[in-house]
C-alpha cells in the first residue's frame, strides 16, 4: 500500500489491512486533548479485542504526526490539568505494554507528549526529508513528570535521553536514527510501507505473553506513569 493511499481524516480513525490495524491520527495538528484521547482509547479497545496475529501502525497526514498536548485546552481548563495529565500518562503506559506489536509511522512533526507517545511504541519509522522529533519542555518551561522521565529513559540510551530532554533539540529523521530515537528513517514514499512491513512481521507475536513481557520489561516506567498525579 502506498503511503498516499492510506485513510486520511481530521480525527483519529481506525482501519484494517489484513492483520494490521492502522490508527490514523488525522490531518491537522492532532493535538492531545480529552476528545482525542477518547477516540484513541476506543480504537485501542478494538485493536486489542482481535484474536490471532495482529499489529498496530499509527500514522497521520500533513505536517504533523502530532503536535503534542493541546495547550489552548489546558489553559482554558486549569482545574482539569492534574486528572488529564494522569490520563495521558495512563495512555502512554497502555501503549507501552500493549499485547499487540506497535509501529509508529512518523510522517511529520512529533513534539512533546506526542514524542513520548511515539517512544511508547515498539518501533518507530520516520521520514528523512521532513518533520522533527522534539521534547520542547525546557524551552516552554513545562517540566517532565517522573513518569515521563522514566518512559524516556526506559527507551533511550542515557546520552540521547539527556540531550533530547535538556536541549529541546529538533531531530530530523536521519539525526533521530543516529541518536536511537527511531528505528528507521526512509523517504516519504517508503514510510508507510516500511512501517506496515515491520508490523506484519511482528503480528504473530501478539497475545498475552507479549503483553506480559512488555509489562515486566517496563514495569518501573509503567508504575511511575500510573502513579503520578500530573504534578511531577
Amino acid at each position: 500500500m502506498n503511503f498516499a493511499q492510506r485513510p486520511v481524516s481530521s480525527v483519529p480513525t481506525l482501519s484494517r489491512l489484513s492483520d494490521v490495524d492502522v490508527l490514523d491520527f488525522g490531518d491537522g495538528e492532532n493535538l492531545i486533548n480529552p476528545d482525542w484521547v477518547d477516540a484513541v482509547e476506543a480504537h485501542l479497545d478494538v485493536v486489542t479485542a482481535h484474536g490471532g496475529p495482529r499489529a498496530l501502525v499509527t500514522t497521520a497526514s500533513g505536517k504533523f504526526w502530532s503536535n503534542g498536548l493541546d495547550l489552548q485546552w489546558l489553559m482554558g481548563n486549569g482545574e482539569q490539568i492534574p486528572a488529564f495529565s494522569a490520563r495521558v500518562q495512563a495512555l502512554f503506559a497502555r501503549l507501552l505494554t500493549l499485547s499487540v506489536p506497535t509501529v509508529a509511522a512518523i510522517q511529520g512533526h512529533a513534539f512533546g507528549a506526542a514524542a513520548m507517545l511515539a517512544l511508547a511504541h515498539d518501533q518507530r519509522v520516520m521520514r528523512t526529508d521532513r518533520g522533527y522529533f522534539c521534547f520542547p519542555e525546557v524551552d516552554i518551561q513545562i517540566p517532565f513528570t517522573d513518569g515521563m522521565c522514566d518512559l524516556i529513559t526506559a527507551k533511550l540510551a542515557p546520552p540521547a535521553a539527556h540531550e533530547s530532554m535538556t536541549s529541546a533539540r529538533r531531530y530530523g529523521g536521519s539525526d533521530a536514527l543516529a541518536a536511537g530515537l527511531v528505528d528507521a528513517a526512509v523517504a516519504e514514499n517508503e514510510l508507510f510501507d516500511e512501517a506496515l512491513s515491520r508490523a506484519r512481521a511482528l503480528a504473530p507475536k501478539a497475545g498475552a505473553t507479549l503483553g506480559l513481557i512488555k509489562a515486566r520489561l517496563y514495569r518501573h516506567a509503567t508504575a511511575s506513569l500510573r502513579e503520578t498525579d500530573g504534578r511531577g
